[in-house]
């Protein structure tokens, strides 16, 4: 968990969006905000769509969930989520669920 907290967070543009839309107070959002602009937000490239289709072709996933798997997959990245539930059975996916530590 050390080497993953400890870089720079690189975020799936669709995360960005997700924790955007967070239904939060002021100083929660502020945070939020602030995370962000701390991150590297990753758009959406070719190699990131190819990912994504073969995600979505190959399993019942929705395409947000297939565009941030895809990002992860795309870029050798490690998804950081208590949400394992819409990542499960992606191969080559590491998923590390803080709530566990």
């Amino acid at each position: 968990m050390d080497s993953i907290i400890d870089s720079i967070p690189n975020l799936s543009v669709i995360t960005q969006i997700e924790l955007l839309c967070w239904d939060s107070d002021t100083n929660t959002m502020q945070k939020v905000k602030d995370f962000i602009a701390d991150s590297l937000v990753l758009g959406i490239d070719d190699n990131t769509i190819a990912q994504c289709v073969l995600l979505r072709k190959g399993k019942k996933i929705k395409t947000p969930d297939a565009i941030i798997a895809a990002t992860a997959l795309a870029n050798g990245y490690t998804i950081v989520t208590v949400n394992e539930r819409d990542f499960v059975n992606i191969s080559g996916l590491k998923i590390v669920n803080p709530a566990r530590f």
